[in-house]
């Protein structure tokens, strides 16, 4: 027997051993995103580690993703150049390195995503526990369960691990939804199992008191529910959604009846379920600087520079697409705009398809959408889940490029098969 063939146990114990520890790197990153007090955060300084060893190994930025990467550098490279406006950059180097930091992660998602499909699940899962134990932070709080909890609260309002309720609240929609997919299309020997944590995320998202993020979780669910039942033939499926679906409305009334009836729930709740607040329409209110920031970005194409806007009208611009004009220029707005529209095309043209990958990038994908719309009203700048939600569905998509060259004849490379994914769920 040769020695390459006693070789060959040992070498597939090592990959299995390497697989293992990649994989391992990947669940640490996800469960440290929950965790977002002040920048940098223990996510940025670990992902920045995690990025830089699987670049020195081999790390693969496939012709599928480029798109994903060039649009990202030419909006960060607007910031620098609005910089360039500035007669006081203030703490904007440090800023823009952290957008520039944020856009590899996306990159560095879809990378690891097209190169290891199974690592979806293993990224949602890591997801769903991060977002458990933020939400079960955030609940402590606002209910007063121990001394000191109420650090995990801001303005009377849920924060779990995060600094602001506005950012917690809409981190929490995709392992919700996530969550719901499973719940809907899973044995129903194990909704229990689905159920516990859903409701506690949801929980959650309802004690952050953040319109946008009861918003983002509506439109995601609807968006969905109504794709499952598009995309299913059996009658028998369609009627179980329809069923669930009435099921979790008429418990979401009775959760708010019982709800309503805890005086500091009801009384946060008349005050956010108004469709304005007094800073959103106020002289200098948010609707009147985005009337204000359009006018100054016909004046200024270079853009202000970064935090700026918020110097001269005390508050930001709370609108992403506002926020690009001002911080990264026509440049910048420019790119992000066509990073939008060609996530939005690209993803939703194989968004029934039958792949292994194609529940996760449903997920995404309505998440996603629901955060395009949250954008004009809040600035998701530097939301560390957008760009994990951008690099899932970036992965999807360059999964389906390499499945169309690979089932061409014409059009077959030495490229490896790709991996399948295990059952979803």
């Amino acid at each position: 027997m040769s020695a390459a063939t006693h070789d060959l146990p040992q070498e597939a114990i090592n990959a299995k051993l390497i697989s293992l520890i990649a994989s391992g790197a990947i669940v640490l990153g996800i469960l440290l995103s929950g965790f977002v007090q002040r920048e940098p955060t223990p996510y940025d300084i670990y992902m920045a580690g995690l990025m830089g060893m699987w670049a020195l190994f081999g790390l693969r930025i496939s012709r599928a993703i480029t798109p994903l990467l060039g649009l990202l550098v030419l909006f960060n490279v607007g910031g620098l150049i609005a910089m360039t406006q500035m007669a006081n950059l203030m703490d904007t180097p440090f800023y823009l390195a952290v957008s520039f930091f944020l856009a590899l992660t996306a990159v560095f998602y879809a990378a690891v995503t097209e190169a290891r499909p199974e690592t979806y699940r293993l990224i949602l899962n890591a997801y769903v526990v991060s977002a458990v134990v933020t939400s079960l932070f955030g609940i402590a709080g606002y209910f007063h369960l121990f001394p000191g909890a109420e650090i995990f609260t801001r303005y009377d309002r849920a924060t779990g691990v995060f600094k602001d309720p506005n950012v917690f609240g809409p981190f929490l929609v995709l392992p919700a939804i996530y969550l719901l997919h499973r719940l809907l299309t899973g044995p129903v020997r194990r909704m229990p199992v689905v159920a516990m944590p859903l409701l506690v995320i949801l929980a959650g998202i309802f004690l952050s008191f953040s319109r946008g993020a009861w918003g983002l979780f509506g439109v995601a669910a609807i968006l969905l529910t109504g794709a499952l039942f598009l995309q299913s033939r059996s009658g028998a499926f369609r009627l179980r959604i329809v069923v669930m679906t009435v099921a979790a409305i008429a418990l979401l009334v009775l959760t708010l009846i019982v709800l309503l009836q805890i005086p500091s729930v009801a009384e946060m709740l008349t005050v956010r379920a108004k469709l304005t607040q007094d800073y959103d329409s106020a002289r200098l209110g948010r609707f009147a600087r985005y009337a204000i920031g359009f006018q100054l970005a016909l004046e200024k194409p270079l853009g202000i520079g970064p935090l700026v806007f918020g110097q001269i009208y005390g508050e930001d611009t709370h609108d992403i697409w506002l926020k690009a004009l001002m911080d990264y220029g026509w440049l910048g707005f420019l790119s992000y705009l066509a990073l939008t529209l060609w996530t939005l095309a690209a993803g939703f043209r194989l968004l029934l398809r039958d792949r292994p990958w194609q529940p996760y990038l449903l997920c995404a994908y309505v998440v996603y959408v629901g955060h395009i719309g949250l954008g004009t009203v809040i600035d998701t700048d530097h939301w560390r889940h957008f760009y994990l939600l951008l690099g899932l569905i970036w992965g999807a998509i360059a999964l389906e490029y390499r499945h169309q060259r690979q089932t061409r004849p014409h059009l077959r490379t030495a490229a490896p098969a790709v991996e399948t994914v295990s059952e979803f769920g």
